[in-house]
């Protein structure tokens, strides 16, 4: 995972807790009098610890605590409101379907943080009925309510009201829609409900139970509604980098190196979920083979109560000999009742149906690049589906509230269902799909392995200490020295990955009388005795489990790790990786760069108030800096570099962690628009600093 600066600056990096970072997990409420209050967690990506603290603000706006910018910048906000073709159909939409004074109500994102909640949608329907005009007042008969769950989102929503002239004319409730009461938030049931409760997969925000709890108590009977329609569809796929992301058992035996991650008979111990996963899928368009049509999947209405699930038999024809390796899928929304606005996060080559003639912008095809919706991934189970020309796969799709899943009705799958349920649970690793990929590269692993080789060919008893939550190298270190002592931390996954190290053991040749487990603060105070071993070989990917998309920089919590435990290593240990060097380069993103940049009018409203909170790319004042943002760059649209790599920092972790600063001259050497820097790590496995392991940009690169 790399880390995108969309402009330019010199860098300084502190070892302090104060690069924490701040992630909403509850839902406001009110706290009793006119105060609003909500909890969010603080977490230090550098020690993994975590605090409550509270934002409040009391009524008449006055705020207790400010929300860290970073939180909001951070967000798919920005890249949402500059969708022009999301936008343009939702006002079109709105235009059609409000046409007199009523009853609006609009529903941003339930569940996540990822909405455009800056009162927009509700801009356009005041607008719509009139209540945009100088002659409006208080005794109008239409009414638009807003709801917004998020508080730091309220109160940025009510600044954009306010620089529009809407404040007073849109009622803002700082709830939950499943929270409001008819009679007491608002006054009557909405005749219009306008809303954008989706994501990728469709379902994933709470699409259906929003729904439900809508129109059971807060809609009239048959009441119009923006989008009118959504429908789901799939498309059968060969694809090797796709396989790569989930065959963990083949690839893993085509490395043939002697660690069995996931041993035979096993397949269920170590792996990704079996859901949708959502991916820039024109990204690897060159590397894709289609194998069947586009065939459609489910509808689901606004404009009627949904069922919470269903299920359908698809008879899907294969249009070419080949191995099914995943389902792609995507939506269209169908905006309007009469059918002519759509909006689809289609890929590039599904083509426009020639009837519509609307906009080019309200057709069903995606037409530009954003980061907030994209296609989704089902991966098939195993190695693949093998198929042939016109020959019938039998596929059983499932919706249930929140996700959409399929199986394919075939005697392998059934065999593996049964073999999974033998496994159990508390040994059960689930991996995102590029750690997955990773664990199965032949070449990380040959990189990985000799690193390790090389430290313990220098160490004639290590005790070995595991600082993050890798079980590739504490099985590597476990089987490739028979004297060796492995204490492995496991911050993320604790006690599974003791069960699963125990499972495997006898597969990958180490007994577990040799794999001791130990609490960091046990640590310190079992190995602090002078008359105990001290740690010799301090070792980690690294890898921290759930922290897939973090920036290059938040992985030096193993930094921070051998500092804290200092007193228990001893003075000739080795550590692995040794040196990180932090790099850099200028690139060409103009598509990262439109999703990303500065607001202005979007549909007739002045949102330039929220580019500073927002963290919007190119005009903030001199004193803003642009946030960090992690990205896979392949995954980033158009990407060009235009720049040497030029190193920053270096960080020697053989010593203990302290602040550093550092800067770079970067030469251009192609032509072209700059849009930001690129930075990442190269950690340096060996004191000789010939086994690096780049996590730069690259083509579909994994290493985080």
């Amino acid at each position: 995972m790399t880390s995108v600066l969309l402009k330019p600056l010199f860098f300084t990096y502190s070892g302090s807790s104060g690069a924490a970072r701040t992630r909403s997990v509850c839902s406001s409420a009110f706290a009793g009098g006119l105060t609003h209050r909500m909890f969010q967690l603080k977490t230090d990506p550098l020690t993994g610890k975590s605090e409550w603290i509270v934002i409040e603000e009391e009524e008449g706006g006055n705020e207790k605590q400010t929300t860290p910018k970073a939180l909001l910048a951070t967000t798919s906000y920005l890249d949402m409101l500059n969708d022009t073709r999301r936008n343009t159909a939702y006002r079109l939409a709105i235009d059609k379907t409000v046409t007199k004074p009523c009853h609006v109500l609009d529903i941003g994102h339930e569940y996540i943080l990822n909405s455009g909640g800056t009162g927009l949608l509700s801009m356009m329907a005041a607008r719509a009925m009139g209540l945009y005009d100088s002659k409006w007042s208080s005794t109008s008969n239409g009414l638009v309510t807003a709801c917004e769950s998020y508080l730091p989102m309220v109160k940025l929503m009510k600044k954009v009201l306010r620089a529009n002239g809407m404040d007073g004319r849109i009622c803002v409730i700082n709830k939950r829609s499943d929270e409001l009461e008819v009679g007491l938030d608002i006054p009557s049931r909405a005749n219009v409900l306008v809303s954008e409760i989706l994501d990728s997969e469709l379902l994933g925000e709470g699409l259906i139970p929003t729904l439900q709890h809508a129109h059971d108590k807060l809609l009239v009977e048959n009441p119009q509604t923006v989008p009118y329609r959504a429908t789901t569809y799939g498309q059968l796929v060969e694809c090797t980098y796709l396989r790569e992301l989930h065959d963990l058992v083949h690839r893993e035996a085509e490395a043939s190196d002697g660690i069995h991650l996931s041993p035979s008979g096993m397949t269920g111990l170590l792996g990704i979920k079996q859901q949708q996963f959502a991916l820039h899928c024109d990204a690897i368009k060159d590397e894709i083979k289609l194998l069947s049509e586009p065939f459609k999947v489910f509808d689901f209405d606004f404009w009627r109560r949904p069922e919470s699930s269903r299920e359908i038999e698809l008879q899907v024809r294969a249009t070419d000999d080949g191995t099914v390796h995943a389902i792609i899928s995507w939506w269209s929304l169908q905006l309007d009742s009469e059918g002519t606005i759509f909006y689809s996060t289609a890929p590039s080559w599904i083509c426009c149906p020639s009837d519509v003639k609307e906009l080019k912008t309200n057709s069903l095809c995606s037409w530009n690049w954003c980061d907030h919706w994209k296609q989704t991934v089902w991966f098939t189970p195993r190695s693949g589906l093998p198929v042939f020309k016109d020959e019938k796969a039998q596929l059983h799709a499932v919706h249930s509230e929140t996700s959409i899943s399929y199986k394919f009705k075939t005697y392998l799958d059934n065999k593996e269902a049964a073999q999974l349920d033998l496994q159990t649970r508390d040994c059960q690793i689930v991996l995102s799909p590029e750690r997955n990929a990773l664990y199965g590269d032949g070449a990380w692993r040959s990189l990985m392995l000799n690193a390790i080789e090389k430290a313990l060919c220098q160490i004639v008893h290590p005790l070995c200490l595991v600082a993050d939550d890798s079980i590739f190298l504490v099985i590597a270190v476990a089987r490739l020295s028979n004297t060796s002592h492995v204490i492995p931390l496991f911050p993320g996954i604790g006690k599974k990955g003791a069960n699963y190290l125990q499972t495997v053991a006898a597969t990958n040749g180490y007994t577990m009388d040799r794999i001791q487990f130990l609490k960091k603060k046990d640590l310190l105070s079992n190995l602090q005795d002078s008359h105990q071993r001290k740690i010799n070989l301090f070792v980690a990917e690294p890898f921290y489990y759930g922290n897939d998309s973090v920036l290059p920089w938040q992985n030096l919590r193993f930094w921070k790790e051998r500092t804290l435990l200092d007193p228990i290593l001893s003075k000739d240990m080795l550590i692995m990786p040794c040196r990180g060097l932090l790099k850099a380069c200028a690139m060409c993103l103009p598509d990262l760069w439109q999703s990303r940049r500065c607001l202005k009018e979007i549909e007739g409203f002045d949102h330039s108030i929220v580019n500073t909170t927002l963290g919007g790319c190119g005009g903030l004042p001199v004193t803003e800096e642009s946030p960090f943002l992690p990205f896979f760059i392949w995954q980033c649209g158009e990407t060009k570099i235009l720049s040497e790599m030029a190193t920053v920092m270096e960080f020697d972790f053989s010593e203990p962690m302290s602040s550093c600063s550092g800067k770079a001259q970067v030469q251009f050497r192609e032509s072209g628009v700059c849009h930001g820097f690129v930075f990442w790590i190269d950690w340096v496995m060996d004191m000789d600093g010939s086994t690096i392991l780049s996590t730069g940009p690259g083509r579909f690169v994994r290493w985080n």
